[in-house]
């Protein structure tokens, strides 16, 4: 059983990396930049999705397990955004400036359903340098969850920006080493 979950997992991610070679054909600069994010939306928090032209709130998923990530861009253009889900119906949403999953129709700018099968979604959009950005990849269905790769390709670098916790995480770390490194020096 475990060589054949293997074997799924390694399938998936050579799908992955082969759909996301066929969207780099969008970007034209030199300095394109091409990142793959991976992880699982087993277990993570829910939302009542939207439509793929945020019109509405779905009826279908109604609690659908998310998981996002916020990213900032260097250079203003087109970005494509190619999701592939490990056996599961996926979808995913692009957010400007915030997202909120108690208001998911509010900021929306792109949506996907099924792109080249069930299990991926994808589209292109024209992003602002300076601006930030949040990628929402989820689940048609509301049982619907599993791992998943995400890969963004642009005309400029793609920085995936931390979220306000993992700052303060970051903060308190260095404050607890500040604080031992004066207790020692105090010694």
């Amino acid at each position: 059983m475990k060589e054949k979950n293997a074997m799924n997992i390694a399938k998936f991610f050579r799908s992955a990396l082969a759909i996301s070679a066929l969207f780099v054909g969008l970007v034209h600069s030199a300095k394109a930049e091409l990142v793959t994010y991976t992880g699982d939306t087993t277990g993570g928090p829910t939302f009542n999705r939207p439509f793929t032209d945020f019109s509405n709130l779905s009826t279908t998923g109604t609690n659908v397990a998310y998981n996002a990530i916020t990213i900032s861009i260097d250079t203003s253009g087109e970005y494509s955004f190619v999701a592939t889900g490990l056996g599961f119906d996926t979808m995913l949403f692009l957010y400007k400036d915030a997202f909120d999953p108690t208001a998911p129709k509010l900021n929306g700018v792109a949506g996907s359903d099924d792109l080249v099968s069930h299990n991926t979604s994808g589209f292109a959009s024209e992003l602002e340098a300076g601006s930030l950005y949040t990628v929402v990849f989820t689940s048609y269905y509301n049982d619907f969850a599993g791992q998943y790769a995400l890969t963004i390709a642009g005309p400029g670098v793609i920085t995936a920006v931390p979220e306000p916790q993992t700052w303060l995480m970051l903060g308190l770390g260095l404050a607890a080493l500040a604080y031992a490194q004066r207790r020692r020096a105090a010694r």
